[in-house]
């Protein structure tokens, strides 16, 4: 598996399939890229790349919250502040490519972890699409649609999609966090860098260094 995880994706789709010249000789058989073989395997190498397996965090060497009050980033540091279910949450601008809209997410069959939900096409390049809301164990069952929004985030040469219910907007901050509550879920506290205040709020702050470790964990 990591040696497949490691290998070059050809995005054959992307330059002769139907986002490409359509010279592909398989588009006769298969019509559309999304019902050939190659594309499926493509979908599979990618996903190996992004195991969410739980072994991943007692390597992380990192604490997942900081002492009260303590000052992470020196000056004014900005965020952007999402909805995910009913908790908002905030990730690092410098992580955030972009918001775009709710689109098809291509499930892939024998695919046992819920919070992988499937591939999809951002910009004519194939992204994992891993849902939050399960990997914080916010909810027992997968939500029957799609939140209307996508996050779009790269760290580390790596590029996830994750659907969020709703964006406010960016956030400045001067770096100071708050301990993160033991009301939060067990799942959630462990991504958690700290709190940080937002509008008369209290929000959690995304470690995303060891969300992408984790998700990432495969490729080391």
């Amino acid at each position: 598996m990591v040696e497949n995880a490691l290998m070059a994706i050809d995005d054959c789709w992307n330059r002769i399939g139907i986002k490409g010249d359509g010279s592909c000789p398989q588009l006769q058989q298969h019509v559309r890229c999304l019902n050939c073989p190659t594309f499926a395997r493509a979908a599979v190498q990618q996903l190996d790349r992004v195991s969410l397996a739980n072994d991943a965090l007692p390597s992380w060497q990192e604490p997942a919250s900081p002492a009260p009050g303590a000052e992470l980033v020196a000056g004014r540091s900005s965020v952007l502040v999402v909805r995910i279910g009913v908790e908002w949450w905030a990730i690092a601008t410098t992580v955030v490519q972009e918001v775009a809209e709710a689109r098809v997410v291509h499930s892939l069959p024998h695919q046992r972890n819920p919070a992988i939900l499937g591939v999809l096409n951002i910009r004519g390049a194939l992204r994992i699409c891993v849902s939050l809301a399960q990997l914080f164990q916010f909810g027992a069952a997968a939500p029957k649609a799609l939140p209307p929004k996508l996050l779009v985030a790269s760290h580390d040469g790596q590029t996830l999609v994750f659907p969020v219910d709703e964006v406010a907007g960016v956030h400045r901050h001067d770096g100071s966090l708050g301990p993160v509550p033991t009301t939060l879920a067990q799942a959630a506290i462990q991504y958690t860098r700290g709190m940080l205040e937002w509008r008369g709020h209290a929000i959690g702050l995304l470690d995303h260094e060891l969300l992408f470790y984790v998700l990432n964990r495969s490729m080391t």
